[in-house]
């Protein structure tokens, strides 16, 4: 009987992991498709690109040990009554080798609207050194949406976490 409790057991833990392990929603193209919009090209809106450093891998102790990490990306609309648009969101790895896309078509940002991409702590398709570009308009007089990285690693009683804030490049 004890046995019978422990397989149980053992297959409800398998079975929940496998869950974890599906895609995050900020790889679902559907997730996007909700945020979709036309902009008309004779709107005077303003166009932007930004550079943004995320790791999904750090060493730890020397180059042979390296630690997988969670990274979330924040984009930020940092208006209060103006929407943003963002064109673009891609993501490189270590080698300039772009990774993925995020959306197909312009996505919005309502006033103070912020929505994220999270790259999974099994994903180390980026690498130690990944990035991401970003591509967007906004209305004349708002201002530039921020674009943040927070990475993040728990194992056993540690903690890690840190943040990088994009650059304007164009």
């Amino acid at each position: 009987m004890k046995l019978q409790i422990l397989i149980a057991i053992i297959l409800i833990i398998n079975f929940s992991s496998c869950e974890e392990t599906k895609l995050s929603k900020s790889l679902d193209p559907e997730n996007w498709s909700k945020r979709t919009v036309q902009i008309n090209t004779k709107d005077s809106l303003s166009y932007g690109k930004s550079y943004l450093s995320v790791y999904s891998q750090i060493y730890s102790i020397s180059e042979k040990k390296i630690h997988n990490l969670t990274s979330m990306i924040s984009m930020r609309n940092m208006s209060e009554k103006d929407t943003i648009y963002l064109l673009r969101a891609e993501y490189y790895d270590t080698h300039g080798k772009s990774v993925r896309k995020y959306f197909e078509l312009p996505i919005y940002l309502a006033p103070l609207e912020t929505t994220e991409i999270v790259i999974d702590e099994i994903d180390i398709s980026g690498g130690t050194g990944s990035n991401f570009i970003f591509e967007w308009k906004i209305p004349q007089h708002c201002p530039e949406p921020l674009f943040e990285g927070v990475m993040t690693s728990t194992m056993g009683q540690q903690g890690l976490s840190f943040l990088t804030e994009a650059k304007r490049i164009e």
